[in-house]
């Protein structure tokens, strides 16, 4: 089985993060910059698949130079290849710009199924399967807690908040995971030391048929105009019950919108 992983390297959530004043974009340059965590799980499902059936797995990323310090982690795991979508264009690309590139890119590479993290969390969108999957012509099973594979029959348990619903389709087909599906490993010294000689293609936009002018800021769908660092937190509000306490949370609560 052909599988693609796809994998984005994000700033890590647990740090501070900030945006670049000239133009409105994740400032990756002064992050701390990691795997996106959901990614993580993606290529862990992807390894157990490829145990069961066989076959290879691809890694495939579209970033800066940067992420190939990523991409070299993601391989450490047990992944074959990678591929890295790498063209100075590509800054300022909206989703939908994307989903084009990731597309063509996967294009080549002719996978029977593309695993992918729920979310990222740099923009939490939630829409990078179901885009691919239009594109590709193919079927997205998304927000996958568990997945099963039987030759080209692929069934999923989605989560939801209520529990579960049970979704199959043939192959190719894109599978979002969340990461109640699997425990990720941790690279041993031994897959660090092979990430370093395995193959990594590197392709531009050009490469891919695309030009310039459909990615970045020339071809984003959406832009972010302004942006403001988060208000220091400030005191809770505190109310004196006299009789009529819950009258006041009620009426609070309903001033925030919860009720």
């Amino acid at each position: 089985m052909n599988i693609v992983v796809l994998v984005k390297q994000v700033p890590d959530s647990s740090a501070e993060r900030s945006l670049r004043a000239g133009d409105n974009t994740v400032d990756r340059g002064s992050a701390s910059n990691v795997i996106n965590e959901m990614d993580e799980y993606a290529i862990e499902e992807a390894l157990r698949v490829q145990a069961a059936h066989g076959g290879e797995v691809t890694i495939l990323t579209m970033g800066p130079q940067g992420a190939s310090e990523s991409i070299r982690k993601a391989l450490s795991m047990g992944p074959d290849r990678a591929v890295h979508v790498l063209d100075e264009a590509l800054h300022g690309s909206c989703a939908v710009a994307t989903s084009k590139v990731l597309a063509a890119a996967l294009g080549t590479l002719n996978p029977d199924l593309v695993l992918c993290g729920a979310e990222a969390t740099d923009g939490r969108v939630q829409v990078m399967a179901h885009m691919l999957a239009e594109r590709l012509g193919i079927a997205a099973l998304t927000g996958a807690r568990k997945l099963t594979v039987d030759g080209a029959s692929l069934t999923i348990e989605r989560q939801t908040e209520e529990g579960f619903e049970v979704v199959a389709a043939s192959t190719p087909a894109v599978v979002s995971v969340w990461d109640t599906i699997n425990e990720p490993r941790y690279p041993s010294f031994k897959g660090i030391m092979a990430a370093k000689k395995k193959p990594v293609q590197t392709l531009s936009v050009a490469d891919l048929g695309i030009a310039a002018s459909e990615v970045g800021f020339a071809g984003a769908s959406s832009v972010v105009v302004q942006h403001s660092k988060r208000p220091p937190r400030s005191g809770g509000r505190k109310v004196a019950d006299e009789g009529d306490g819950g009258v006041k949370l009620v009426e609070f609560l309903a001033s925030e919108k919860f009720v």
